[in-house]
């Protein structure tokens, strides 16, 4: 009877889980009745301040759920994107945008450690003192709105997607902040030689001088909180493509049309699902054959999954001819992204 009585009540919480795409675009995000305590992302959020705790720091930031990853400045917290509190919410996610930023376990996780760091630079005003800005740069320099990565360089760790380090000096203190709190994270080998190492040793120094102490900033205020969002998921999924509309010719687009094609074979076998399925056999492949990283390596396939997905290309012909010539044009766009500045990247 109690677990018949909860499932009525879940029904009611989520009453827009069985509407059409269309109709749920159309639900306002106050009116979703997402809660972060009663979904998914509770048990990693707690992972989270178990990895905190086993480093010796007793911060803990406090979490809401929002439209996007957010942390804002001066806050102690981060928001969650709401489609990461609902497989419903996923789906319609990966319709719309082609992926779910966050989706597996080792990504949210990768992400939550991003935005731990930017909370405890909050927390603790970090970027005010003076070997922070020597070490990473001032924190009042302009947030750009995209940025040109530079692929070969050492003065950065790589943790998330894009360089992301190479933005602006606070997401480089964020994403050196996530390597360093990863358990097991083997950063002394990982980075010797690297110059972003004395980042890394910076930080490991900070952190130990930080340890428990009570935080001077404690507000626990949600900045743009879902609860009191009113507008709808199709205003949110419209602004969002907006911001990210992809330019007209990108350096991959002449490299990817001599592989696949714009009208469907018979299989009708879109070409990102083809080079998802390659993409183990083609990661070892293309680090051996460039030798390159491995994350400059995943950032190229990623790259041109996305942008076949945007350009609706297909698989036509013999798939081990494909297999071989998408082999070729990914070796080709992994050398170029290996001796380029790499193009601008939005944020």
């Amino acid at each position: 009877m109690a677990h018949r009585a909860r499932s009525r009540r879940t029904a009611r919480r989520y009453w827009w889980v069985r509407l059409s795409d269309e109709a749920l675009l159309d639900v306002r995000f106050c009116d979703l009745g997402l809660a972060l305590d009663r979904s998914p992302l509770a048990r990693p959020v707690a992972r989270l301040y178990e990895e905190l705790a086993s480093r010796g720091i007793g911060f803990r930031p406090h979490c809401w759920l929002g439209e996007e990853w957010f942390s804002p400045d001066g806050v102690p917290g981060f928001a969650l994107p709401f489609f990461l509190a609902h497989p419903r919410l996923r789906r319609l996610e990966r319709r719309m945008l082609g992926e779910v930023e966050g989706g597996n376990r080792n990504w949210f996780m990768r992400i939550l450690r991003h935005e731990a760091g930017h909370a405890l630079d909050n927390a603790y005003r970090l970027r005010r003192r003076r070997q922070w800005r020597e070490t990473f740069g001032p924190a009042s320099l302009p947030y750009p709105d995209s940025y040109r990565p530079r692929p070969g360089s050492r003065r950065y760790v790589q943790h998330l997607g894009s360089w992301y380090a190479q933005s602006h000096p606070t997401e480089d203190f964020a994403e050196t902040f996530a390597v360093w709190l990863k358990p097991g994270s083997r950063w002394r080998r990982q980075y010797q030689d690297w110059p972003a190492l004395a980042k890394l040793e910076y930080v490991d120094a900070l952190m130990a001088e930080i340890g428990a102490a009570a935080p001077p900033v404690r507000t626990r205020a949600h900045v743009d909180s879902l609860a009191h969002d009113t507008r709808t998921l199709r205003q949110h999924y419209a602004a969002v493509l907006e911001r990210y509309a992809a330019p007209t010719r990108r350096e991959e687009d002449d490299l990817l049309e001599r592989v696949f094609a714009y009208e469907p074979g018979p299989a009708r076998l879109r070409a990102a699902t083809f080079l998802r399925r390659l993409r183990p056999r083609l990661h070892d492949s293309l680090v051996a054959r460039v030798g390159c990283s491995e994350y400059l390596v995943h950032q190229v396939m990623r790259a041109a999954i996305r942008r076949c997905t945007e350009l609706s290309l297909y698989v036509v012909g013999d798939r081990r001819r494909a297999a071989r010539h998408a082999e070729w044009a990914l070796t080709r766009l992994a050398r170029a992204f290996e001796k380029s500045a790499g193009r601008r990247l939005t944020l």
